[in-house]
């Protein structure tokens, strides 16, 4: 699925540990954090990948969302093995063949990722939503269940309500609370969106 939205990046499998960073190091000055991405995307994609229990097989797993209805509108799966070692801070690496292999199923183009996991809020600021967006050239965000990197005040308990996740002096995504007195997720940055406009969307995306 080539992108016509952005000059995209080849993903090249790294061969070690080593490598794996210098690309991150290396790709990071090419993500676009400001965006502002786009304000109401037609369709959504989210991405997602589960293990099983000896964790030597994934599935790689897309499903595209009608922005306005949330009805399911396209859908594909891919197993296989993790492409790369467990290495924290490089996960990324060990499922991006797979989700790319998933979204070349797609018989519908997503004009937003919203992938299971982090952006910006990397040790590198180089997470898997970033890693996505430039290799498919599409707006993407990071939104992750655990933080990776970071500390917060907050937020309050009702949806909507919100806090800055900083580390090491900046902020790198925002800790939210999606409905009433449930967790809060912690979203950030991946490819040509906003901050801001990350946070209004994944609100729009989880209205119950």
């Amino acid at each position: 699925m080539p992108s016509t939205d952005g000059p995209p990046v080849p993903y090249v499998p790294p061969a070690d540990a080593a490598e794996a960073r210098r690309v991150q190091e290396e790709l990071r000055s090419r993500v676009d954090l400001t965006g502002p991405g786009p304000a109401a995307p037609a369709t959504v994609a989210g991405l997602d990948v589960a293990y099983a229990q000896d964790a030597d097989l994934l599935a790689a797993a897309v499903t595209v969302l009608d922005a306005a209805t949330l009805e399911v509108v396209d859908e594909a799966v891919c197993v296989g093995r993790p492409a790369f070692p467990y290495v924290p801070g490089l996960f990324a690496f060990r499922e991006m063949p797979a989700l790319l292999a998933a979204l070349d199923r797609l018989t519908t183009r997503p004009e937003l990722l919203v992938c299971d996991g982090h952006g910006l809020a990397h040790p590198r600021r180089f997470g898997l939503a970033c890693h996505l967006g430039l290799v498919t050239g599409l707006p993407a965000i990071g939104v992750g269940k655990t933080p990776l990197v970071g500390t917060w005040t907050g937020p309050g308990p009702r949806r909507g309500d919100s806090a800055d996740l900083c580390d090491g002096g900046e902020v790198v995504g925002r800790v939210l609370r999606t409905q009433d007195g449930v967790r809060p997720v912690f979203v950030s940055v991946g490819h040509r969106m906003g901050l801001n406009d990350a946070v209004d969307r994944v609100l729009a995306l989880t209205p119950r």
